[in-house]
């Protein structure tokens, strides 16, 4: 059984926070280029010491220190997400992607490479299009004749749509002439922080903060509906209004991530459930908590992505993936009797 008191999550939440800045210090120091870190806070402060290198200066700047805020918010956003859906869902395997949004939203960002030239004003418009079309096909799917939502439907529909939108991206990058722009989709699909501009977190930072602080506003609601939808009603809760509110943040949410950084995988299935062993089930702590811990998972996973075969940078999108799935077949090994 997971910690549950006040006092034990409100330790959990000041370490996370601590870790947070560890994570930001260290995603700056560590790469191909090892930087000092008295550099780093000479850097950041605006010190114009000449102990700091015009070069490190530079790579903290406009290089590390963006790349690693940015995915700060990407694995914030991608855990805030995962959780909302394993609360939605009522199931620990629900994620992010379970209803085709990142597949969506890798097809509308493929569609603005492709055809817009990928900048940064169309290829956050076009995956977040393509996120929405995706959660719209499934649940009008979903929806029976008494409008009301399957969950078991929902899934399976997700899973379809998923592979629907996969099968549009696999086409538009067998039509694409190659070169740059055929590059650019395969970042998306892979996944990576390498592209990370300041430009790029001015966009993703009230986005992440609209959706991740909806979420949270939810939380309450949320945790009604552990009791059931029919529990849920008895105590003031509209499911068919959560779920509508609920899907749309977490569209908003997965499709900037995926604009940003690309598919980046099981952060919003792995993390999610691991803060929930360790606090409880209650979302009112389990969404900070979630938060803060995406960020820092994804950070350390960036770091490994750049160093493991450095100066060869891997996809994080590798990174999380060899480190999610094995904790996947896990959960699906020990619970799935019970799913």
């Amino acid at each position: 059984m997971g910690i549950r008191g006040r006092r034990a999550s409100g330790w959990i939440l000041c370490g996370l926070v601590g870790l947070v800045l560890i994570s930001i210090f260290l995603g700056i120091v560590v790469g191909p280029v090892t930087i000092p870190l008295r550099h780093v806070y000479g850097a950041i402060l605006g010190s114009e010491d000449s102990d700091v290198s015009e070069v490190h200066r530079v790579i903290i700047r406009q290089v590390r220190l963006p790349r690693v805020l940015l995915g700060l918010l990407v694995g914030s956003a991608l855990a805030v997400s995962g959780a909302a859906m394993q609360g939605l869902f009522r199931n620990p395997l629900a994620s992010p992607y379970v209803l085709g949004i990142a597949s969506g939203a890798s097809t509308g960002a493929a569609v603005a490479i492709l055809f817009a030239s990928g900048s940064l004003l169309f290829l956050p418009l076009g995956a977040f299009v393509g996120a929405t079309a995706a959660v719209l096909i499934v649940y009008g799917l979903a929806r029976g004749r008494d409008r009301r939502t399957s969950i078991f439907t929902l899934i399976l529909a997700g899973v379809a749509v998923g592979a629907l939108f996969s099968a549009v991206t696999s086409f538009l990058i067998y039509l694409s002439s190659g070169g740059e722009k055929l590059s650019d989709v395969l970042f998306w699909i892979m996944g990576g922080l390498g592209r990370s501009t300041w430009t790029s977190l001015a966009i993703l930072t009230p986005i992440a903060a609209v959706g991740i602080g909806g979420v949270f506003f939810f939380a309450r609601d949320l945790n009604a509906l552990s009791l059931g939808e029919e529990g849920a009603f008895h105590v003031g809760v509209n499911p068919t209004t959560l779920y509508r509110w609920l899907l749309g943040l977490t569209t908003l949410l997965t499709a900037a991530a995926v604009a940003m950084a690309g598919t980046i995988g099981f952060i919003g299935l792995v993390i999610p459930h691991i803060m929930r062993l360790l606090i409880g089930p209650d979302h009112r702590r389990l969404i900070p908590v979630s938060a803060l811990a995406g960020g820092c998972f994804l950070v350390w996973s960036d770091m490994a992505a750049r160093t493991v075969f450095a100066p060869a940078e891997l996809p994080v999108g590798v990174i999380t993936a060899l480190l999610g799935a094995p904790f996947f077949l896990y959960l699906l090994k020990r619970k799935g009797a019970n799913l």
